[in-house]
């Protein structure tokens, strides 16, 4: 518009338009001493300002100026004139998550699950300080940049410390993300940002917002109702996700996912989120590994393997320069062809520890006719290598268990001689194998090793998609 100007502020040049609201106009601008840093400046017109606006600008200071976290927009400062009130804050080069969806249409899982974590990271950090955002959508969360975006929350102009209230409570935040309980009851918590984040999620998931409606009246029908929401058929999305993002959109508050198992959820998986400390803790533990694969400790080396491998990807992934990279990737690619080959020679000696116990448990079983209790408990020890052989962990971890439970009390209670000898024997080869198959579980051992490979190669995909 001709004669357009931006207002004017001491220590800082205003030039582009970034966005307006209803009281505020964004600016990007650079500090007159270093023009090499970039701020963006939120300038809210003192004449829009009513009571209710002036509360949530002094909310949304408040709040800004005592947290400090990677992924909230940072607060630099804030000044005044006659005429404006001024936000200094980072300045974000990515736009939006709106736009950013947009311009993509839908977003691979593997990006969705990053650009999560990171926002799970930020609310599990607000939610310790008993803040909630009251405002979660797409359009107030920005990307540092274009080419390596990192999720920065922003708007805290609904945002609030929450206390129990019987009395109804103000509609907050905006219709197409708002939980049911605050357009139904008026009487909501904390769990309205979690049924956000759950429409955020199908949104850059599937392209669309789960109430999308053409018109307002249609839009509040789709809230009211009852019927539980329904997740597309396409584009596929794994069962963790799945799970996830019906417990989030489940329109009963009581019902709905806790903030707790939120943050604990496998596919938010926050103990694995690419941050700083990735690197230092795959290095950890694959210092480890090494020294038990160096004294043959091969059951173990392989379990720590596979733990490291489970931060070396998020490093990768946090990792920015360039030939440091490289050097992880390279490092990387040794870790996964080591972790394969002491899968194969882990596997062939419990194979052999296996086979060995065979013919000591049929004669030890010869040796139990008159203790038919004993006799039943080296059943279902057959029944769990029957099941181990088949290659069915779970089953037959349960099957070991379960026998070890009965075994264990028989040997203490078993005379000195050879049967003792032999059901001695019998527990420990049980124990080990036991032992082995609950790393393997819980590490995801057979599973990982090949999923690291595809992560790998993944991970550049990953990347050109998010640039």
């Amino acid at each position: 518009m001709a004669g357009w100007a931006p207002p004017r502020l001491e220590d800082f040049i205003l030039t582009d338009k970034l966005g307006s609201g209803t009281y505020a106009t964004v600016y990007k601008a650079y500090r007159k001493r270093n023009t090499r840093e970039v701020v963006a400046i939120k300038c809210v017109s003192k004449k829009s300002l009513n009571k209710a606006s002036v509360e949530n600008l002094l909310t949304e200071i408040e709040i800004l100026k005592t947290v400090h976290h990677p992924h909230i927009l940072e607060l630099k400062d804030f000044q005044w004139d006659r005429d404006n009130i001024f936000l200094i804050t980072e300045y974000c080069a990515g736009g939006d998550l709106s736009r950013f969806i947009r311009s993509r249409r839908i977003l691979p899982e593997k990006v969705v699950q990053a650009f999560l974590q990171q926002l799970a990271s930020a609310l599990k950090f607000l939610h310790e300080k008993n803040i909630s955002h009251l405002d979660l959508k797409p359009q107030n969360i920005l990307l540092s940049s274009v080419d390596r975006p990192h999720l920065k929350l922003a708007d805290f102009g609904f945002a609030q410390h929450m206390i129990c209230q019987d009395e109804p409570q103000s509609l907050r935040g905006s219709p197409l993300y708002m939980a049911p309980e605050m357009v139904c009851s008026k009487h909501y918590d904390a769990r309205v940002d979690l049924w956000s984040v759950g429409v955020i999620l199908y949104e850059a998931l599937f392209g669309r917002a789960p109430f999308a409606s053409r018109s307002f009246s249609e839009l509040e029908e789709k809230i009211r109702s009852v019927q539980s929401i329904e997740l597309p058929s396409r584009p596929r999305v794994s069962s963790e996700c799945r799970d996830l993002l019906q417990r989030l959109l489940e329109r009963d508050p009581d019902q709905r996912i806790s903030f707790t198992d939120f943050f604990n959820h496998p596919f938010v998986d926050l103990e694995h989120m690419a941050c700083a400390e990735s690197l230092q803790k795959a290095a950890s533990l694959v210092t480890e590994a090494v020294q038990k694969d160096g004294v043959g400790d091969h059951s173990t080396a392989l379990s720590l393997y596979c733990k490291a491998l489970e931060y070396f990807v998020p490093a990768l992934h946090y990792e920015t320069d360039v030939r440091r990279k490289e050097a992880i990737r390279s490092k990387v690619g040794q870790y996964v062809s080591r972790a394969e080959e002491l899968k194969v020679i882990v596997s062939s000696s419990n194979k052999s520890l296996l086979l060995k116990g065979i013919s000591s448990r049929e004669l030890l079983k010869e040796m139990s006719q008159d203790k038919p209790r004993l006799f039943a408990a080296l059943d279902v020890a057959s029944a769990a290598v029957a099941k181990d052989e088949e290659s069915m962990a779970s089953d037959a971890l349960d099957l070991y268990q379960q026998s070890l439970g009965e075994l264990i009390l028989m040997l203490s209670a078993e005379p000195a001689g050879r049967r003792r000898e032999l059901l001695h024997g019998e527990v420990q080869t049980l124990m080990k194998r036991a032992e082995f198959l609950k790393e393997q579980l819980a590490y995801g051992v057979q599973l990982w090793v090949p999923r690291c490979r595809r992560e790998m190669q993944h991970l550049e995909t990953v990347e050109k998609t998010v640039i």
